[in-house]
């Protein structure tokens, strides 16, 4: 049997802008998603997905052969979403799935799939090491989004993404540099659950309805990003963590989380990755848990409960 492990993410600083060239922060997560191949003698892929609690949430089978994947069932969007991503798999790598044998596929979240902290990421890296291919160019043609998600998903830390633009080629290119990301306050950082799951896509749609101004802003993202990177209090932490919040709100239109839900908190709130849902980042010189709590928010986790160091 072999078996893949690819970590979650969290974008820390950057998002939206990280689309059109920011620098951006992410953290890989001390969670993440398992896939299990072992062989079998007829031409089938049977593939079984589980939660964190090991109980299934997908499962479903596919007849393979030289030129094709046949779903043998599949009436729900999700297994539609699976046979477009082995497809595209085997686009970039005509050899996968290819042979005259079989597989038993096992997938298994270390996390719950209303987290948003990489279901599909995890699945993407994992499918393309799998298949010996570009996890990037897998996801350019299945989910579409920056790539930071599959820069965090083999990271052993901390790290700078950014992407590279070749407008002349139509290409683009992922930058990414290990950063020493620890903060001595880290203690002071927590990461709270909005009770909902956030698409990504519709986050990207509507940043780019709203992003004619953005360009004038990234220098000042950066700034923040390598400011947060290397600041040693907590006091400054929590305003660049502000100021960051207040940059994007202008560029997207969108209400702070803070002013919008937890304006009565001591402390600074910032969102991660697209707005409205998943995980926040808090920063606060108390405990926030009890607050949150109050508010009907129970996923409160510390920063060394999250973040793979």
């Amino acid at each position: 049997m072999k078996s893949f492990y690819s970590n979650g993410k969290l974008l820390l600083t950057g998002e939206y802008v990280v689309l059109d060239g920011a620098m951006a922060l992410a953290v890989p997560s001390i969670y993440g998603q398992s896939l299990h191949v072992e062989t079998r003698e007829d031409e089938l892929l049977q593939w079984t997905s589980l939660d964190e609690h090991g109980a299934i949430w997908l499962d479903i089978t596919f007849k393979l052969s030289e030129q094709n994947i046949f779903p043998t069932t599949i009436d729900d969007d999700i297994s539609i979403r699976l046979l477009q991503i082995l497809n595209a798999a085997r686009q970039l790598n005509p050899k996968f799935l290819s042979s005259a044998s079989g597989y038993t596929i096992t997938t298994e979240l270390g996390f719950p799939k209303n987290w948003g902290l990489g279901t599909s990421s995890t699945l993407i890296s994992n499918i393309a090491t799998w298949a010996n291919i570009d996890a990037y160019k897998l996801l350019e043609l299945t989910f579409g989004g920056s790539g930071y998600d599959i820069a965090c998903a083999k990271a052993l830390g901390s790290l700078l993404f950014q992407i590279e633009n070749d407008d002349i080629n139509n290409k683009k290119k992922q930058i990414v540099t290990a950063v020493d990301f620890n903060p001595s306050f880290k203690n002071h950082i927590y990461f709270v659950y909005l009770n909902q799951k956030q698409n990504s896509r519709d986050g990207i749609k509507q940043y780019r309805d709203n992003a004619s101004n953005a360009s004038s802003s990234i220098k000042t993202i950066n700034n923040i990003t390598n400011h947060m990177i290397s600041c040693e209090s907590l006091d400054e932490f929590e305003k660049l963590m502000t100021d960051h919040e207040e940059l994007i709100s202008e560029i997207i239109k969108v209400t702070p989380i803070k002013k919008r839900l937890f304006n009565d908190f001591n402390g600074s709130i910032k969102s991660l990755g697209a707005w409205g849902g998943d995980f926040v980042m808090v920063a606060s010189k108390n405990n926030p848990t009890a607050y949150f709590k109050s508010k009907g928010y129970n996923t409160i986790l510390p920063y060394t409960e999250m973040v793979k160091n």
